[in-house]
C-alpha cells in the first residue's frame, strides 16, 4: 500500500481513499456530472484494499456509471494505491454504509415535504397582498440556470430597498421568475409582518390605472401603489404602446423609490430588449440589478420532476426521471405538463411508471419535438442572426466573425436537440467531437460571464423554440 497518499491520522483507510478519489474527480469534472453521477455514490473498500465496491442508486445509474466512469475510477485507484484493484458496482440498499447526506434528489423531496396553500389574500395593514404562500425559497429547486437570481431575491427578501433596487428578472415563459417573487414576498412578511407587500401582475395594473381613469380615483389609487414597502409586479411587457399606465409607473416607481421601498419585476426580455416602453422607464429598470432566469440544466429538472411527483402524491423513479428531464428541456411548465400525462396515463392504464409508460405517454410531444428544432434549423438560425452565409458553418474558415457563430451554433445544438457530439460534428462539417466539446465548454463558461453573449443566447433560444 502507499502510505504516503492517505492522510496520517484517516480512521478507515478505505473511506479516506474514496474521499481522496471524490476530491480529484470533483476538480476533473465538470460540477454538473459530478453532482449528477459521482456526488451521490458510496463505496466500501476491503481491508487488503483489492476490491473496492461502490453503490448506485439504480439500475439506471448503475449502467451509466460502469459505461462512462469505471474505466476512470479503475485508473485512480490504481495511481493511489500503487496496486490494481478490482471495482465492483452494486445497487445501493437502504443499510448501504456511509450513504451521502445531500443529494439533488433528497434536496427535491425535502422541498416537497411542505403542503401546498392556497394564495393569501388577507387584508394586512389594509392590503391584499396576492402572494401565494406556497411559493417560497424552500420549495424553489436552485440550480445553475437560476442561482444568481435566487440570491439576489434572497438579498432583497432579508434587505428591502438596499442594493439591487429595483431588481429586475427576465427569462422565458416557465422558469420560475414567478415563483422567486412570491418567494421574496413570504420571506418578507415572514420576517416583517407589518410589511406592506403587492404582488401583481402588469395587466392587473393596467386595468387599476384604467379603472381610476374612468371613476376619477387617482388619490385612492396612489395611496395604494405609493404606500407600498414591497412592489413585486410580473410581466412589465404588457405595458408596451399603454402610455397613460407607463407614466403611473414611472410615478409609482420614483415615490418607492424616494421612500426607500423595493420593486421587484419580471419580463420575457432584458430591459433594453423591451418593445414600445418609454426610455425613461426602461433606464429605470437598468438601473438597478438586472439577472437572467435560463432553462433549467438536467440534474435541475430531475428534481423538479421528482418533487412535483411527491407533491402529486406519487414517485417517479430517477430512471424516469432521467429520461423525461433529457428530452423536455425548455421549461418548468413543459415538465409538469410532462407529469401529469405520465401520471394520468399510469392511473388509467393501471401500470406502474416507467420509461417504456413515460415514452408512450410523451409519444406526441417527444414528435413535436423532434420536429421543431434540429441541427440545420439552428444554423440557420445562428448565421441569420449574426448575418452570416449557412456554408460558413460547415466551412474551414476561422476569423472570428464566422468561428464564433459557429461555436454559438454548436452549442445551441448540444443543449437543444438530443444529438451527441460526433454527431454534431459530423453536421458541423466533419468535425471532430472534441472541437464540438471545447465549443460547448467555451460558450457555456462566457455565458455565465458576459451579460451581452447571455442575452443574445436568449434571443437566439427564445427564436428556436416559438
Amino acid at each position: 500500500m502507499n502510505e504516503g497518499i492517505l492522510p496520517q491520522d484517516a480512521g478507515d483507510p478505505g473511506l479516506a481513499l474514496w474521499q481522496i478519489c471524490l476530491d480529484e474527480l470533483s476538480q476533473e469534472l465538470p460540477e454538473q456530472q459530478f453532482n449528477t453521477w459521482i456526488k451521490p455514490l458510496t463505496a466500501q473498500v476491503a481491508e487488503d484494499f483489492s476490491k473496492v465496491t461502490i453503490f448506485v442508486a439504480n439500475r439506471f445509474k448503475l449502467d451509466w456509471i460502469r459505461a462512462q466512469y469505471v474505466g476512470k475510477l479503475s485508473a485512480m485507484f490504481e495511481r493511489l494505491q500503487g496496486q490494481k484493484m478490482i471495482v465492483e458496482l452494486a445497487l445501493a440498499t437502504r443499510e448501504a454504509p456511509g450513504k451521502t447526506a445531500y443529494s439533488v434528489v433528497k434536496a427535491a423531496q425535502d422541498a416537497a415535504a411542505s403542503a401546498i396553500e392556497p394564495i393569501d389574500d388577507s387584508p394586512v395593514n389594509g392590503f391584499k397582498n396576492r402572494l401565494n404562500t406556497a411559493l417560497t425559497f424552500d420549495t424553489l429547486v436552485e440550480g445553475s440556470a437560476n442561482r444568481m437570481a435566487r440570491a439576489a431575491a434572497m438579498h432583497v427578501a432579508s434587505m428591502p430597498g438596499h442594493l439591487y433596487n429595483p431588481l429586475f428578472i427576465y427569462g422565458g415563459v416557465g422558469l420560475g421568475k414567478t415563483h422567486l417573487m412570491h418567494a421574496i414576498g413570504n420571506k418578507l412578511l415572514a420576517d416583517r409582518p407589518e410589511s406592506k407587500v403587492l404582488y401583481i401582475h402588469a395587466e392587473q395594473f393596467v386595468s387599476d390605472v384604467v379603472k381610476a381613469y374612468q371613476r376619477k380615483t387617482f388619490d385612492e389609487f396612489k395611496y395604494r401603489y405609493h404606500s407600498l414597502d414591497l412592489l413585486l409586479i410580473d410581466d412589465v411587457q404588457f405595458f408596451a404602446n399603454k402610455d397613460r399606465t407607463q407614466e403611473e409607473f414611472f410615478n409609482a416607481f420614483e415615490a418607492l423609490l424616494a421612500k426607500k421601498s423595493h420593486i421587484v419585476m419580471t419580463s420575457d426580455t432584458y430591459p433594453k430588449g423591451l418593445a414600445d416602453i418609454h426610455e425613461r422607464l426602461v433606464s429605470r429598470f437598468d438601473s438597478g440589478l438586472t439577472v437572467a432566469i435560463e432553462p433549467p440544466e438536467l440534474e435541475m429538472r430531475v428534481a423538479i420532476l421528482i418533487n412535483k411527483a411527491i407533491s402529486e402524491g406519487s414517485v417517479m423513479p430517477e430512471e424516469v426521471a432521467f429520461f423525461v428531464a433529457k428530452n423536455v428541456r425548455s421549461n418548468v411548465r413543459e415538465l409538469e405538463g410532462a407529469l401529469r400525462k405520465i401520471l394520468a396515463y399510469s392511473r388509467f392504464n393501471q401500470k406502474e411508471i416507467s420509461i417504456q409508460l413515460a415514452r408512450e405517454a410523451l409519444r406526441d410531444l417527444l414528435s413535436i419535438q423532434n420536429r421543431q428544432i434540429s441541427v440545420e434549423n439552428i444554423q440557420k438560425t445562428v448565421a441569420d442572426y449574426y448575418k452570416i452565409k449557412v456554408a460558413d458553418m460547415y466551412s474551414k474558415k476561422r476569423p472570428a466573425s464566422i468561428a464564433r457563430p459557429r461555436q454559438i451554433a454548436m452549442y445551441l445544438a448540444k443543449e437543444l436537440t438530443q444529438k451527441s457530439l460526433p454527431e454534431i460534428g459530423e453536421l458541423f462539417g466533419g468535425r471532430d467531437h472534441t472541437t464540438v466539446l471545447h465549443a460547448v465548454r467555451k460558450i457555456s463558461a462566457e455565458r455565465q460571464q458576459l451579460t451581452e453573449l447571455n442575452q443574445q443566447l436568449h434571443v437566439l433560444e427564445q427564436t428556436l423554440k416559438g
